[in-house]
């Protein structure tokens, strides 16, 4: 850049040589010198990166004594205004045009070559100035665009991380809350009923290999990219997470009423309608009364009505984990109970985002003896 800048100046100063208005009184010296200042001031150019500033300061000073820098001018002028703030880009486009009142005052006639060749000297002083205005205004642009960029790259990173970590809680804990509760039971209690110590062993069996299946489907998100396919809960699949729990023992009731069927709601809406119902029997048998607590499930919806669920348990605003387990350890004929099982409290926070992500609404609270999980969701018709 500078080399072409220098070039530029010299070629400038090279072909308008024959164009500049020389006083015919001029001695050859003089005009050596002339042209001699002016090639000085095209290798100054070299320093316009350091100095800007001062150096279009020094030229245009220079300016009335010698009539072959005006090509190093325009570069000068063109670099401040590219690489300073409009603050300075001001004071020194004052200077530059401060003869203009100076040379109106003159009463110059118009056909005086003197004239004309004063206009095309500030009409490419302003044409250097406002291309310099332009260029910065451009590389600000592209800046800020590539700022928003990282943000928006560093705001889809989050979003992605958010979305696993969802995922994963939903798939999992359903999972694994099963597996922590009948391990327990044949922890504190080994001598237990052959039947029962063999139900519990097969429970914990099949929630782990359908955990590992679930991490595994998982993972593999992570490591390919997404392409639709993948296999995602519905509607209907909420009878099948029910008779899971049955299965583990829990007093599951579910009560659903979908005009048309569960199938013919939409996937988004279908797909969050299944993570409620999962977190919200997780939650039942974490914080729960006990494992032979009820739990309602009431499902309902139509098409152009939108879908509602509500999960409701009696649950013990404090201390529900240590009594859910000493309930467990009563079943298999013990004192002592499990630990409760742990949690990382954000289960509700991930399904309110997913909730209003699929454009619905998400209520959850006590509401007498029992804890009340209750959505909205749409269904357009």
């Amino acid at each position: 850049m500078d080399i072409g800048a220098f070039l530029f100046a010299g070629s400038f100063l090279v072909l308008s040589a024959d164009s500049v208005v020389i006083d015919p009184g001029t001695s050859q010296t003089a005009l050596f010198l002339d042209q001699l200042a002016g090639g000085l001031a095209c290798a100054a150019l070299f320093a316009r990166r350091r100095l800007p500033v001062p150096l279009a300061v020094v030229l245009l000073l220079a300016e009335p004594f010698s009539h072959f820098i005006t090509g190093p001018i325009l570069v000068a002028l063109f670099t401040v205004a590219v690489d300073r703030p409009p603050r300075a880009t001001a004071y020194v486009s004052a200077l530059a045009f401060a003869p203009v009142p100076v040379f109106l005052a003159g009463g110059p006639a118009a056909d005086d070559p003197r004239t004309s060749s004063a206009l095309t000297y500030f009409a490419l002083l302003a044409g250097a100035i406002g291309w310099g205005l332009y260029v910065r205004s451009r590389r600000q642009l592209v800046a800020s665009l590539r700022e928003r960029a990282v943000r928006a790259a560093a705001e889809a990173r989050r979003e992605a991380r958010e979305d696993i970590a969802r995922e994963m809680h939903d798939v999992l804990a359903h999972r694994l809350s099963l597996l922590s509760v009948h391990a327990g039971a044949l922890e504190f209690n080994p001598g237990g009923a052959p039947d029962q110590v063999g139900r519990a062993a097969a429970v914990i069996r099949e929630s782990a290999h359908q955990a590992l299946d679930d991490l595994r489907e998982v993972i593999g998100v992570l490591r390919a990219p997404e392409d639709g396919n993948r296999p995602q809960p519905v509607l209907a699949d909420v009878e099948q997470l029910a008779a899971e729990s049955r299965q583990a023992g829990a007093r599951v009731t579910l009560d659903m009423e979908v005009t048309g069927g569960p199938e013919g709601s939409p996937a988004i809406t279908g797909r969050t309608a299944y993570r409620i119902v999962q977190e919200g029997l997780t939650n039942a048998r974490k914080h729960g009364a006990g494992p032979d607590t009820p739990v309602l499930v009431t499902v309902r919806g139509a098409s152009g009505q939108g879908l509602t669920v509500e999960i409701r348990n009696p649950a013990q605003r404090e201390g529900a984990q240590r009594d859910g387990a000493q309930r467990e350890g009563a079943q298999w004929g013990r004192v002592s109970a499990p630990s409760a099982i742990p949690g990382a409290g954000q289960g509700l926070i991930g399904l309110t985002e997913r909730t209003l992500l699929a454009g619905g609404t998400l209520e959850h609270g006590w509401d007498g003896p029992d804890f009340r999980l209750y959505a909205t969701l749409p269904w357009p018709g």
